[in-house]
């Protein structure tokens, strides 16, 4: 009986531990293949956001290559980005963002204190009101349904998600399906009518040889507070310690250097061949269901939206014009060009996006943290035995 016993637990015991063996894996690629589906990556994200981006598409540079890498990645072609090139190009995303702070912003949050707050509260709603959608209309889990129902921070909701393992693949359509109805159509409805221009060339400005010293002050400190808020575990930390960082600088007026265009664009294009790239094994019934879920997803934001902004306009006396333009959670670059386009207020609307990019990039990271500790781990991460039992009877 007693050795039957001990056959029956250590039985037990394998079988428990069977779920957790290690997978086999495939022979290791030599660095070689690893440098040409690097190259062959960053060379298909380069003509995807060179064509989107010099041609005037708001956040062009970003969905451009996210969509040529994407589609290599669904035909089958090893799309690969390393973890520390993808690191770094987390903190040159996060200075660029911050240069688009100016002490006149500042001064304007300062000055629509009502606006900006229906405006966050407004976003708070949208983004529970279209994860809410997501959640019992397409089944997605509480993680995924946030980060693709975000207003506004592209960059951080993709880095967030490749960090926490979100379902990446549908965060990026849902996102990027909102950024082409709210960032494009707009801007091109209005030039068919002649009241807009060309979009802007993206991110950053010109490089200025008398503001090298600046550029690399900037540099500097904005890699140290990332890298500081990294140690410190903060979530999403080598984006939004470098975005900080780079946004007193400017917002105080003691920096008025910014990233190249072609820098910031460059990393752009790079986070674009990052979530492009986790697009592989992806079918085509998945791939549009996602696309199901992204229109709906902006029905419901863009609903959320106006209701927020239609309130404001009844509780004070600021034009509709402005406080749509304000609420649209579009690219900022797209937006302050239709601003010009409308002959709308831009330190009105330059605030409200300002507040709007710094509350989602703020808040996504740590809401995101708090609801993946709260939903159950995948059946492969729960940890099995200790050690096999042994024969004591």
């Amino acid at each position: 009986m007693c050795a039957a016993s001990y056959a029956q637990r250590r039985l037990a015991w394998i079988v428990a531990a069977r779920h957790h063996l290690p997978r086999l894996s495939a022979p290791p690629v030599n660095r070689i293949t690893k440098a040409r589906h690097l190259a062959e990556t960053l060379g298909l994200a380069a003509i995807g956001g060179s064509v989107l981006g010099l041609i005037g598409v708001p956040a062009g540079w970003l969905s451009g290559a996210m969509i040529t890498v994407g589609g290599a990645a669904l035909a089958g072609r090893p799309m690969v980005m390393p973890l520390r090139l993808a690191q770094a190009i987390y903190i040159f995303i996060g200075i660029s963002l911050g240069g688009v702070v100016t002490p006149a912003t500042l001064h304007g949050l300062a000055t629509y204190p009502l606006s900006i707050i229906v405006l966050l509260v407004s976003m708070a709603v949208v983004a529970f009101g279209g994860a809410t959608y997501l959640r019992l209309v397409h089944g997605w889990d509480r993680l995924s349904a946030f980060l693709a129902a975000a207003p506004g921070g592209l960059s951080q909701v993709m880095v967030t998600a490749a960090e926490l393992g979100a379902e990446i693949r549908g965060i990026a359509i849902v996102q990027s399906v909102r950024v082409v109805m709210l960032a494009i159509s707009l801007p091109a409805g209005l030039a068919v009518f002649g009241l807009a221009h060309g979009g802007s060339r993206g991110l950053g400005g010109q490089l200025s040889i008398s503001t090298l010293d600046e550029l690399g002050i900037l540099i500097a400190v904005s890699i140290a507070v990332a890298v500081l808020a990294h140690a410190v575990r903060f979530p999403g930390g080598l984006l939004f310690g470098s975005m900080l960082a780079s946004a007193v600088l400017h917002g105080g007026g003691w920096i008025h250097a910014v990233m190249p265009w072609w820098a910031a664009n460059t990393a752009m294009v790079s986070l674009g061949a990052v979530s492009g790239s986790r697009f592989a094994n992806t079918s085509m019934d998945t791939l549009l269901k996602f696309v199901f879920a992204a229109f709906g997803t902006l029905a419901v934001s863009v609903l959320i939206g106006a209701i927020g902004a239609m309130t404001l306009v009844a509780l004070t006396p600021l034009r509709i014009a402005d406080v749509m333009t304000a609420f649209a959670p579009g690219a900022v670059d797209a937006m302050m060009l239709l601003a010009l386009a409308l002959s709308v207020d831009p330190v009105y609307v330059g605030a409200h996006h300002l507040a709007r990019i710094f509350f989602v990039s703020f808040m996504t990271p740590i809401v995101a943290h708090r609801v993946a500790k709260r939903m159950p781990p995948p059946v492969d991460k729960i940890p099995p035995p200790a050690k096999p039992p042994t024969f004591q009877d």
